[in-house]
Parts: structure tokens; sequence; C-alpha cells
């Protein structure tokens, strides 16, 4: 596989298109990812970060990095969020290396301490993460797990 792991922040004029990605896959109001990645863009914070994982111009997979992913515990801040990638390019380590890059990318901008919060049981621990806690999620009736990467 050839792809490319882009910091928004290094190429904004892929704004739209990946706002709308992250739309498509996880149902949040486009305006939202639009506000976030406007943030990352204009405002020249570590928080909030926005990446993309690019095949030959289709955004195969990404993630974001904001100050809390819908739970109750805001003392755990900043949260990576909206991890996915495309289903016919999973199994092939494009996750985990996206997974990779955002933590390093943060630790170079002073975060060394990054939270997650997944249903997942087994795929983080293998690119470093810990089970930390459960959570509760906004409007959530069940607890969530998070977890806790430390570089």
């Amino acid at each position: 596989m050839n792809y490319e792991i882009v910091r928004l922040t290094d190429k904004p004029q892929m704004k739209q298109q990946a706002a709308q990605w992250f739309h498509e896959k996880w149902g949040i109001p486009l305006e939202a990812y639009l506000e976030s990645i406007d943030d990352c863009l204009n405002k020249g914070n570590a928080v909030p970060q926005w990446y993309v994982v690019v095949e030959k111009n289709r955004i195969i997979g990404g993630a974001g990095v904001i100050e809390n992913d819908f739970h109750d515990r805001k003392d755990l801040t900043p949260n990576v969020c909206a991890v996915y990638t495309e289903e016919d390019r999973r199994g092939k380590g494009v996750a985990g290396a996206l997974l990779n890059y955002v933590c390093a990318d943060m630790k170079e901008k002073g975060m060394d301490t990054l939270y997650l919060v997944t249903d997942h049981t087994s795929f983080y621990e293998r690119y470093g993460w810990e089970f930390l806690c459960m959570v509760q999620g906004d409007g959530e009736m069940e607890m969530t797990r998070m977890y806790i990467h430390r570089s």
C-alpha cells in the first residue's frame, strides 16, 4: 500500500473533503467537523488537530485530537477521536501507522499523554494504549472504555 498521512494544517485545501469524509463515517454534523477543523487551521493551538490518510487522492483513514470526546471525564484530555479506516483497507496497518503518527505529532506539540474512548477491547493495546477506566458517554446508558497513551 502506498499512502500518506496528512496533517490538515499542512494541507488546508483538504478541509472540506476531510470534514465530509468524517461526517459520512460518524454521522456528526458536517458543521461540527468544519468548525473544529477551522479551529485547528486558524488558532494555532495544539488542540484540536485533524489527520487523514490518503491513497491516490482517496481518504482511506482519519483521526482527530479534541479536548473531550463526548464523555463525563473532562479532566482526561486531550482525546484522540474519530479513528476510522475504510473497510477495504483494514488489517493492513493503516490505523496503527496513523495512531503512531498522531501520538508522535502531539508529543512534538508538548502533549505526551493522550486519551481515547472506545468499545474495542484489544485493538489499541497493540499500539501502546492502556485501559484506564470506564467513563460515561454523553447521553449514553452504558459505560465506555477509556484508554491512555503516554509518550
